[in-house]
Parts: C-alpha cells; structure tokens; sequence
C-alpha cells in the first residue's frame, strides 16, 4: 500500500501534536520559563565580567568588591542550576508524554484498521513507525522546542546586549550570518531527504529481521541461514549506506557552522582590538563583548541544530499521519447500531466477494440461511471460499455485494463490538500469546468463575495435560506457543473461544492437528455445551459430516450443494465425491 505523500510541510506535519500540547500546557509553560529565566541570567555574567575588568584596569578593584563579583557569578550559577534541571525535568517529561501519547493514538487506530489494510502494508514498515518515527517526533518536541527557544530568544538577546556595547562592532561580527543561513538551507534540505531514506530503510531492515525470525523453523528445515543472512545483510548494508549519507550531511553542517562563528570571532578581536587601542571602547567592554559573541554561538548553532531536528521530526511526522488518516473500512455504519442481545440466525442472500488485484470472486452470490441453534458444516476443496465466507460474518472482511442478516437485522445495522462479542472464532492457525495458558484462555475477560474454567479445559481436551506442564494453568508460554503443539494450541483456542459461550460459534478447520478420537471428543462436548445456539464447523472429518443439522458445499466461490449428510450422500454430487476421499483418507490413517 502507498501512503499518500505530502509535500515539503515541515511544521504544518505537527498540527497532530497539538492538542498534547494543549493537555500539558501547564508543565510546558513552567518549563519555558525556567528556560527563558536560565537564559536572561547567562547574559548578566558578561556584565559581570566587564565591571570586574574595568576595575582591575583603572585600579580601583579592591579584594571586597571582587569578592562580590564573584558571588554574584556563584549565585547566578546556582541559579541557573535549579532552573535547568526544572526546565529539562519538565520540557524532556513533555516529550516523552508526547511519545507515549502518540504511540497509544497509532496502536489504537491499528486495531480498528480492517484485515485488508495489513494485507497490503508490512509489519516492519508499522514498527518503524511506532518506534523510529516516534522518537525523532519526541526529539523535535523536546529537544527541538528547547533549541528553537534558544536559537530565538538568547540569540536576539544576546544581539541586543552587543548592540548596547558598540553598535559597529556588532554588525561587524554577524557579517558571517548571511552565509551561515545560506548553507543553513542547502544542507538541511539534504538532511530532510535523508532521514526519510534512512526511515524507509529501517523500515526494509526491521521487516526483513521480522520475517527471518518468525520462519526460523522453516529456514533452519531447509538448511538456508547463509542465504536468510545475506538477505538481512544486504538490507542493513543499504541502511547503513543511507546513515552514512545523512552523516556526511551533518558532518558538514557543524563544521561549517563552528568555522563562520569562529570566522565573526576572530573579526571581532582584529577589529575591535583596535577600538579599546583607541580607547574608543572599555577592555571590560571588549572582554564582555567576546563573551557575549561566544553565548551567541550557541543560538547560532541551536539554530541550524532545531532545523535539523525539525527536519527529521517533519519527515516522521508525515509518515505517522500518513497512517493516522488511513480510513477503517469496517465501521458502525448508522449513529444507532442495534446493540441487543443476538440468538444467532445467520441469512446470506447474494453475497459476493473479492481479493485486492483479483479479478475473479473468492465467494459469488451466495445465498444460504443457519437457523438460530443449528449446527453447520462447511465444505469444499482448497480455495473454494470456506474461511472467507466466515471471515464475512463478524465482518473481519466486508462484503461488496449482497446482503448479510443476523436474526432478520442487516450487519451493517449491528453495533460492531456487540457483533463480535458474541461471535467466537477459531481460526485455521491459532494464535498463542506470550503469556500465561490461563491469561490466554481469559483473554482480558474478568468475573469468570474457576468452575467454568475446568468446563471448559474438559470439553477442549486441555484439563488432562494441563497438569503436567511445570506451574500447571499459570505456565508461562513461549512466544506464539511455541512450547506447546499444534494440536494443543488449537485446543486453547478452543477454550478461549468456549469461555464466552457465544451465541455464534465459528471452528475454521479448528481441529485439523488433533486425532479423529480427540476431534470427535472434543465436539460432542462442544455441541452438547451449546444445546440451542449456532456452530458453524469447517472440517474434513466424516464424524462432524453426520453431525451437522445441514451441509453446504462451496466450490471456487460458488455455493454448489447444501442440504443433509444423507441428502447429499444420496446426490451423487459434489458431496459424494468428497465424502469419498475423505473417507479414503480416513481409511488409510487407521491402516497406519
């Protein structure tokens, strides 16, 4: 998927963070102002310093007043101290609030994106974006602010203070300015360009990594680490290359900045050297006024620093609202869905649907209807439409045409999250998380009772095993599940599925990694636990066949046969023809 570009914005991007900005305006303003007071205390020193050196030279400085001087420099310093450390507790705390904010806004608009959208989009390039965009967004709103405040308001200041000395003098040494704002724009235009390759970059690398640890089995199975490593290698040697191109930008930009400084220094000292000759100004004013020049060589640089962070933050930014403006697909479609309880009759009249870039359907004009407390059974070969049709009913994927109803309410007239909650659905590959078995069962869900929890684990097959893992139900699991098998996995999802006992019940080929003895276990248990509400089963199990109150037959899309097991058996269709090598296949597992 292509992300809608932006033109060259840079802080039209931020207008996202604004309304962070707004919630810690309090924290935000104490912070600037201890900011602003350390920078009106740094040019008092000079002032300082030039009366101390006025009266060392005409000879009238005496041990008291030095002394005073020099806690007068003390105590401002102390001061300064304490208002530092308040101004970068409380403009760094913003930022980081910022982070976590954003972070929070990108990973709750994920969740509401459709399965299309991740589809088309990779994880590594959403990674990068919730984790390298974000910290050059909180580099701008911390870092950025504090150098652009600086980069202003000292650096106007200090200019004033040097205009007070000698108004020549000054000019003279912002003589390099021009040239410095010059290169300013050249150069930071170079950085912007670059930190956007360096983001995509990071981006290739992350998924490429991604990818190469989660298909690790297989990559070890075919002996192919050399060729998985020199795939990642090659990624991190053209993000590198991209670094290193962004590097050489700012290795000329500092340089250049410290030499035109530098440059207004040493015109100062030629020139201004002669003026205290001549006694045109006081060796305490010169002496102040290269301080002075000094303290503004900090805005100078925070000048083109800012522009710097600006750039990257601007390049992040866009990115991140790039993102933010993806429409979800699947919305509640009316100001007033039904949120009521649902019973579970399910009728489909010339539904269709279709893949991004394919041409044909992957389900067309099917129309079929579950009556509330049936149990279904779906079949048909690979790729006829079985788990996209089921994908269509708690609209993990919506239709284009056709009309779906769920107890005689069009689904797009159902509150989405009523919808779901009471839909449960188990997926061909089941999803394990890094946690607990019993946090994985619960899934969030609070007040459930210890009984049912055993129900459950029994009707899944799951009670039996679960005592034999190390802290039994409270085990901790690895990552995806790895430390259980793909029948066990299946059967936890299961449970996870049952601890609601939804009104709608979805098994997409749920039990294909368990035997034909624990399969038909676990659904007479399943069936008989919901007596009176709707199951829709994919399988490729006789045994669930017979079971099934009516059977429909897809095929390349199409919705072929439907009717009973001993309806269609008789047929001598589509069915039967399954049912054969089903029925073979079953025979040739037994014989084993």
């Amino acid at each position: 998927m292509r992300f809608r570009l932006y033109k060259m914005r840079p802080f039209r991007e931020f207008k996202t963070l604004k309304v962070y900005f707004i919630q810690n305006r309090i924290a935000l303003a104490l912070g600037l102002s201890s900011l602003l007071l350390v920078d009106a205390l740094q040019l008092f020193i000079p002032r300082i310093i030039k009366k101390s050196v006025d009266a060392l030279t005409i000879g009238q400085a005496h041990m008291r007043l030095l002394v005073i001087y020099a806690l007068a420099i003390v105590g401002i310093a102390l001061t300064m101290a304490i208002f530092r450390y308040v101004w970068r507790y409380l403009v760094f705390g913003h930022a980081r609030k910022v982070e976590e904010a954003l972070r929070n806004r990108i990973y709750r608009h994920l969740q509401t994106l459709s399965l299309r959208f991740y589809w088309q989009v990779k994880t590594g390039d959403l990674m990068a974006r919730a984790v390298n965009d974000i910290d050059a967004v909180r580099m701008a709103a911390g870092m950025g602010l504090v150098a652009m405040t600086d980069g202003v308001v000292l650096g106007l200041a200090t200019i004033g203070f040097m205009l007070y000395i000698d108004v020549k003098l000054t000019l003279i040494s912002l003589i390099p300015t021009p040239f410095i704002v010059y290169f300013t724009l050249i150069i930071t235009r170079r950085i912007g360009k670059g930190f956007r390759q360096v983001q995509q970059g990071f981006s290739e690398v992350t998924e490429s990594v991604r990818e190469a640890f989660a298909g690790i089995r297989v990559i070890k199975a075919y002996n192919r680490q050399s060729w998985e490593y020199g795939r990642v290698r090659q990624k991190g040697e053209t993000y590198v290359k991209y670094n290193l191109e962004l590097a050489k930008n700012l290795a000329i930009f500092f340089p250049l900045m410290t030499l035109f400084t530098n440059l207004g220094l040493a015109l100062v000292i030629w020139i201004g050297g002669r003026l205290t000759i001549l006694g045109n100004i006081t060796t305490g004013d010169f002496v102040a006024f290269i301080s002075y020049l000094n303290l503004l060589m900090w805005p100078l640089m925070a000048l083109g620093w800012v522009t710097n962070l600006i750039q990257r933050g601007s390049a992040s930014m866009r990115r991140i609202n790039a993102l933010l403006e993806e429409v979800p697909e699947i919305t509640n479609r009316t100001s007033h869905p039904y949120t009521g309880p649902i019973r579970g009759r399910i009728e489909l009249r010339g539904v269709s649907f279709y893949y991004p870039q394919k041409e044909e359907p992957a389900l067309r004009d099917i129309t079929l209807t579950i009556g509330a407390g049936q149990t279904v059974a779906i079949v048909g070969g690979v790729g006829s439409g079985k788990s996209t049709l089921l994908h269509t009913l708690p609209r993990l994927v919506e239709i284009e045409q056709g009309l779906m109803l769920i107890d005689g309410i069009p689904v797009h007239e159902i509150d989405l999250a009523n919808l779901r909650r009471s839909i449960g659905f188990v997926t061909q590959e089941p999803h394990v998380f890094s946690d607990t078995i019993l946090n994985n069962i619960l899934f969030g869900r609070q007040g459930t009772s210890e009984d049912w929890i055993k129900t459950v684990l029994e009707v899944s097959q799951m009670a039996s095993e679960i005592d034999s893992f190390p802290q039994g139900i409270y085990t901790l699991l690895g990552e995806r599940g790895s430390t259980l098998s793909g029948g066990q996995r299946q059967r936890l999802t299961i449970a996870r599925a049952l601890i609601s006992n939804p009104p709608i019940l979805i098994l997409d080929d749920a039990l294909s990694q368990v035997d034909t003895r624990t399969e038909t276990a676990i659904l007479n248990g399943v069936l008989e636990m919901r007596l009176g509400k709707t199951n829709i089963i994919v399988s490729h199990r006789l045994s669930t066949l017979r079971k099934a109150d009516i059977v429909y037959v897809l095929k390349s899309g199409d919705l072929v046969e439907q009717g009973d097991h001993q309806t269609l058996l008789a047929a001598g269709q589509e069915y039967t023809r399954l049912y054969e090598r089903l029925e073979l296949t079953e025979e040739l597992e037994d014989g084993r």
